[in-house]
């Protein structure tokens, strides 16, 4: 009779899969309260105990760090020698093992939690089990996830021959091992407030592959530090697969919308930066402002929102070409109409802003982390460095602009009015460049440059960007200053009249 220990505190499903086993003739070990459960269910269970001779010790510290345990599922059944081992020692193999691990990072994560309540779930007999089974795939069963046990069932239905699934459930294992491992070395670093320890164990599950990467021919898959986190907590109520590229301008829209709160606003980003932002009086209003920044661009766009969507705005949406919308919540009737364009992808939910999480970029050979963006500098920390001081109207607009750019890749300057932005110089090689373009783009779209303001992401390192915006009726910058010819930019707002303020903040996107 084969042989099956169950241990797990997830348990979910773990009736359904015992008696599987059972049905199936398998002979049933376990541990604390899985073995309450099983029973309770009516299944004939063996205490782990009758295997060890050894009661469970230590507050269940102690219950399967045995010889009779690892050595059951470590023996290599194709070596007699190891066979003939067991058998001097009584020992008779264990043949499946279903465990799943201590629920440390929920206990890490609570509010107020004592350090010596997460301590005492850090898992050790889980992990060892699991590290066992999957060495000795080829013979034994490693099941570390409920989600696997109906297949496992049908597999051991189908004859237990197969051993790249063994091969594929050990891979599994062992993830899950090193995934738990490197959260409870991040909690230790955490407690000792290191936020770049010596060692940065980083375990991503994988959500779902993808159909190419930025190009086809590039494969491609999506990743999550934890499930149901990040672009997890979105829900799709519409439309195609994502892809690789909409996720990216995902992460960009959502960044800019992050500075205005619950704030109606609404961002239209192409190639993972935006090319409309604005605030609104609702969603439609947003939008409609923030799409007036440059129509052309926000063909082929990824739109979010900071405000629910109803079927007005929907309805505006529906008029142009767009990859995918998200918002908190769609009413239904906005559903059913954005539903209507069988390739715009639909996704509703909201996504909290994680501080205290680390930014990753790829470099050959590792990976460049640092802290998240910061948050915007408060207004409160500005300082005006002109002998003009931006009017109560220009002050607003600054504040939405500094807010604004932060999003825009580098170098960036945000042409602005009355809460929208009508300009954008993205991704220049110089700050001069960005003017320009800032400007450029406003007036093909028919907008007034004249009394409009503009934030700026680094310092003006010349006054010739400061002459080509006053030139084009520019009132009042926001920038950070910290320039060796701050004074020399400065004279020339003056000259001007220009109202400049510095906010000591840098807000470069690469």
């Amino acid at each position: 009779m084969p042989c099956a220990l169950l241990s797990v505190s997830d348990k979910s499903g773990l009736v359904d899969f015992a008696l599987g086993l059972a049905a199936l003739g398998w002979d049933l070990v376990s541990t604390g309260g899985t073995a309450r459960v099983l029973r309770d269910a009516g299944l004939s269970v063996r205490d782990v105990a009758s295997i060890t001779d050894f009661p469970e010790m230590l507050d269940g510290r102690v219950k399967t760090l045995h010889p009779a345990v690892h050595g059951a599922l470590l023996a290599r059944r194709d070596l007699p020698e190891h066979l003939q081992a067991l058998a001097n020692h009584a020992i008779a193999p264990i043949d499946l093992v279903a465990v799943n691990l201590y629920p440390f990072r929920e206990t890490a994560a609570r509010a107020g939690v004592a350090p010596d309540e997460v301590v005492e779930q850090i898992d050790i007999g889980g992990p060892s089990m699991l590290r066992s089974a999957a060495k000795n795939f080829a013979s034994v069963w490693v099941v570390a996830d409920p989600a696997d046990y109906a297949q496992v069932i049908d597999a051991l239905s189908a004859g237990a021959g197969d051993v790249e699934y063994r091969r594929r459930l050990a891979e599994k294992a062992f993830a899950h091992t090193a995934g738990y491992d490197a959260a409870i070395a991040s909690w230790f670093a955490e407690q000792r407030h290191e936020r770049f320890p010596e060692a940065l164990t980083v375990c991503l599950e994988r959500k779902q592959t993808l159909r190419y990467g930025e190009n086809p021919g590039q494969r491609a898959a999506l990743y999550l530090e934890r499930r149901g986190e990040g672009v997890g907590r979105l829900v799709q109520r519409g439309g195609k697969e994502l892809s690789f590229n909409n996720f990216l301008d995902l992460e960009g829209a959502l960044m800019a919308l992050d500075p205005f709160g619950d704030d109606p606003c609404c961002v239209i980003v192409k190639h993972t930066t935006p090319c409309g932002l604005a605030v609104g009086t609702d969603a439609l209003d947003a939008y409609t402002r923030a799409l007036a920044c440059d129509p052309v661009s926000a063909f082929g766009s990824v739109i979010a929102f900071s405000t629910d969507v109803d079927e007005r705005a929907a309805n505006a949406i529906s008029a142009l070409f767009v990859e995918c919308v998200v918002a908190p919540v769609f009413s239904e009737t906005a559903i059913d109409m954005l539903g209507r364009k069988k390739n715009l992808r639909v996704l509703e939910g909201r996504i909290p802003r994680d501080a205290t999480a680390l930014d990753m970029k790829r470099v050959p050979g590792g990976f460049l982390v640092q802290d998240r963006a910061s948050a915007i500098a408060d207004e409160g920390e500005w300082t005006v460095v002109t002998e003009r001081a931006p009017s109560p109207d220009e002050k607003r607009d600054l504040a939405f602009a500094w807010r604004a750019v932060r999003s825009v890749k580098s170098n960036a300057i945000v042409l602005v009015r009355s809460g929208a932005t009508i300009g954008i110089g993205a991704g220049q090689m110089s700050r001069v460049d960005a003017s320009f373009l800032a400007v450029h783009k406003a007036r093909v779209a028919g907008h007034d440059t004249i009394g409009a303001a503009i934030g700026s992401d680094a310092f003006f390192p010349f006054r010739d960007s400061i002459d080509q915006l006053a030139e084009a009726g520019v009132r009042a910058i926001v920038q950070p200053g910290g320039s060796v010819r701050d004074a020399e930019v400065i004279a020339a707002a003056n000259e001007h009249g220009i109202a400049m303020v510095f906010t000591g903040q840098r807000l470069f996107r690469h």
